[in-house]
């Protein structure tokens, strides 16, 4: 089974669009047939094959909207979500509202989190990235979640 791997840099066009490395396209390919869907979250955006966004889909659909947080979530992480694909020359179309909720101006970093790839901007990517290792770096908790793993 192909997963979503690798970090890649790239830019964003004037009109918004991502050019997808030929790694990513050949795993959305593998696990979709074209369809994708984009969200946001923590000011960086997921993209998602559909068939893994069904499997969000079908556990929030089991949920009751009589709890506050299934609302929220729906109301944050659902409604902003857009169906989107790749256009033939293997770019990615972010609409206008989900680049200005992750800052996605000029450079961007792509992201592959096995099931599906992040979108951030490259300097609050690089900024989380050092953040994570100066926290993590000499954490028991980090290596103890990897013992976990089994790692």
């Amino acid at each position: 089974m192909s997963v979503f791997r690798g970090q890649y840099y790239h830019t964003i066009d004037g009109k918004g669009r991502i050019i997808f490395p030929s790694r990513l396209r050949e795993v959305f390919a593998e696990k979709s047939d074209g369809q994708l869907v984009i969200t946001k979250l923590n000011e960086y955006l997921l993209v998602f094959p559909y068939n893994e966004w069904e499997i969000i889909e079908q556990k929030i659909w089991h949920q009751s909207l009589l709890r506050r947080q299934v609302r929220d979530f729906q109301r944050f992480f659902m409604s902003s979500a857009v169906d989107s694909t790749l256009d033939n020359q293997g770019r990615l179309l972010i609409p206008p509202h989900l680049r200005e909720y992750a800052h996605l101006e000029k450079d961007v970093v792509l992201v592959g989190m096995l099931r599906n790839v992040e979108i951030w901007d490259k300097e609050r990517f690089e900024a989380e990235m050092k953040r994570m290792g100066d926290q993590n770096a000499d954490s028991q908790d980090f290596l103890d979640y990897m013992a976990d793993l089994g790692i």
